[in-house]
């Protein structure tokens, strides 16, 4: 009994000195970029060396990816509201709100992904292609037969949903220059949700269900 205790306790330090890790190098891909950040600069941020860090990550690239992976994890875990939902007002609205409260929430995972995206994913371009496409089109198909059923109007959905995600991804890596604009020293929550209600008016009104 006590060596399955010992065992577990291991694991869950294990994984806590992993969040750690994924959290600094998150925070510094995010303010330097892939280029810009060393495996000493990461280790030394937590307290550590570079030496134990390489016990979690062998290289910098394997980190790299490993802060994309969860990054993307959590992108994608709470995008379900379209494929699962049959109202497509009330579908698409869960959608935007849960985009625009990720760009607040995860605003330095965000700009990691959009900087690895805007350099032509030199390192993620298999798992968006494996991961991230399956998903858009699952969601296309819906969208497509919502359109079939005369719920919406039959637009260029893939287009709209570029525009949706660029939209939202604005407030992750642009927040400060709209506080700047705004003459406030950070967006509130407030902030987001306000954006996240006029995109929807937006995109309903595109797809005519609302007067």
């Amino acid at each position: 009994m006590a060596t399955l205790i010992d065992k577990k306790t291991v694991s869950q330090r294990r994984t806590e000195k992993q969040n750690s890790i994924l959290d600094a190098a998150e925070e510094q891909f995010a303010i330097h970029g892939f280029n810009g950040v060393s495996l000493e600069s990461i280790a030394s941020s937590i307290g550590m060396t570079r030496h134990s860090l390489l016990y979690y990550y062998s290289t910098k690239e394997q980190l790299y990816i490993a802060v994309l992976d969860r990054v993307l994890e959590l992108w994608l875990e709470d995008m379900n509201s379209i494929s699962v939902g049959d109202d497509p007002e009330q579908a698409l609205s869960q959608y935007i709100a849960v985009k625009m409260r990720f760009s607040h929430d995860q605003p330095s995972g965000s700009k990691v992904f959009t900087q690895e995206v805007s350099a032509g994913a030199p390192y993620y371009k298999d798992a968006i292609e494996q991961r991230v496409k399956p998903v858009l089109e699952r969601d296309l198909s819906t969208l497509k037969i919502w359109a079939e059923q005369g719920k919406i109007q039959n637009i260029d959905f893939m287009h709209m949903m570029f525009l949706i995600w660029a939209a939202t991804q604005a407030y992750a890596d642009l927040a400060p220059q709209f506080a700047i604009l705004m003459g406030k020293e950070k967006m509130a929550l407030e902030d987001y949700d306000n954006a996240s209600k006029l995109l929807t008016q937006w995109v309903l009104l595109g797809l005519r269900l609302q007067s």
